[in-house]
């Protein structure tokens, strides 16, 4: 079991500047002198939610900088809203910027407010996702692309630099269709999935179609990456209590993000309903905390990781920023790396 860092939810209306970043570079350095495999950085698009991560190459462009080992991971490119060429060109920066260690999660996107970027993808977006992840396979290998340039000429062009490894690492994220497992099998890719929506017990039956279906078409058995919120600290009921309040808003504000995708515009969740809100939302909290997080001291921790190892599981993704103060947040990081050490021992 591998054991790496994500990011997802930080909030960028949240005032100073100057240390928006802080937990992302000094929770990166943490990790990369833990040991930890990865720091996987999303793309996330007009709204607070998540607003901080616009363009996950740019941020792993920075992490490249200030770490030594760590794998540097999107966790997702939004396929359908992008040109193959541009990801391919941007993330060959990277990989030259860290020596051979990037990594890419592509995702079919959910989120229609996204698409102003790019309207005419919506509807086919999941056929968007397999064709785009393969051309930038192809032209990560040193394939070029034909189109056309301003003067209305038919050229040939391919991206540069070179990148550094010869064969880019992908997986595909899911959010728990199967369909989406199986045809990250068929294109030899990893697989990148949480627990929203889903439970341990069906996300066991679709990883082992997965497999199955990888097996079957490649000979490879795959390799699967869970997203789990995550907070180490010294004990099960201390670290609760650090995270109810900001685990409880995280809900709330994850909540608004859904209900924004199909209206087309903010609500305000609690205009809705106020007092059902504040239940579902602690109701929520209690799930998630008892199965759904990484929660609680290194001993704690190890027992979940002994269960989910069991399901086929390779690696996971701890999503550590949810709102809980940066000073916690780092300490649990710290703690990640001891819990790393057993795993690996």
């Amino acid at each position: 079991m591998d054991l790496s860092l994500f990011y997802f939810a930080n909030d960028s209306t949240a005032p100073g500047a100057r240390g928006r970043y802080e937990l992302l570079i000094e929770g990166a350095k943490l990790a990369d002198r833990a040991g930890l495999t990865a720091v996987w950085t999303p793309e996330r698009h007009f709204d607070p939610f998540g607003g901080a991560y616009p363009n996950p190459s740019v941020l792993g462009a920075a992490i490249a900088t200030i770490t030594e080992r760590i794998g540097i991971r999107a966790g997702s490119v939004v396929a359908p809203l992008h040109h193959p060429l541009r990801i391919a060109e941007e993330w060959s920066v990277v990989d030259n910027l860290s020596g051979g260690r990037v990594g890419i999660a592509f995702a079919s996107g959910w989120n229609a407010v996204d698409f102003a970027l790019a309207p005419g993808n919506y509807e086919n977006r999941r056929t968007v996702l397999r064709q785009t992840a393969e051309e930038v396979r192809r032209l990560w290998r040193g394939g070029s692309a034909t189109g056309v340039d301003g003067m209305g000429r038919a050229v040939e062009v391919r991206p540069y630099p070179p990148a550094v490894q010869p064969e880019l690492p992908i997986w595909v994220t899911s959010g728990g269709g199967v369909e989406t497992f199986r045809a990250a099998g068929e294109m030899r890719a990893g697989l990148l999935t949480h627990l929203l929506g889903q439970n341990l017990g069906e996300l066991a039956g679709k990883i082992a179609e997965y497999r199955r279906v990888a097996t079957e078409r490649h000979g490879w058995s795959g390799h699967v990456v869970l997203m789990l919120h995550t907070l180490l600290g010294d004990d099960l009921e201390q670290v609760r209590e650090v995270v109810r309040t900001p685990f409880t808003n995280y809900l709330k504000s994850s909540a608004n993000l859904t209900a924004k995708s199909f209206l087309g515009k903010d609500v305000n969740l609690a205009d809705l309903n106020a007092a059902d809100i504040e239940y579902l939302s602690a109701r929520a909290f209690d799930r998630y905390f008892s199965t759904g997080g990484l929660f609680g001291g290194v001993d704690h921790a190890a027992e979940l990781i002994d269960r989910v190892a069991g399901l086929g599981i390779d690696e996971i993704g701890c999503l550590v920023d949810f709102g809980v103060r940066p000073d916690a947040v780092l300490h649990g990081i710290e703690l990640l790396g001891k819990l790393n050490a057993r795993v690996t021992a």
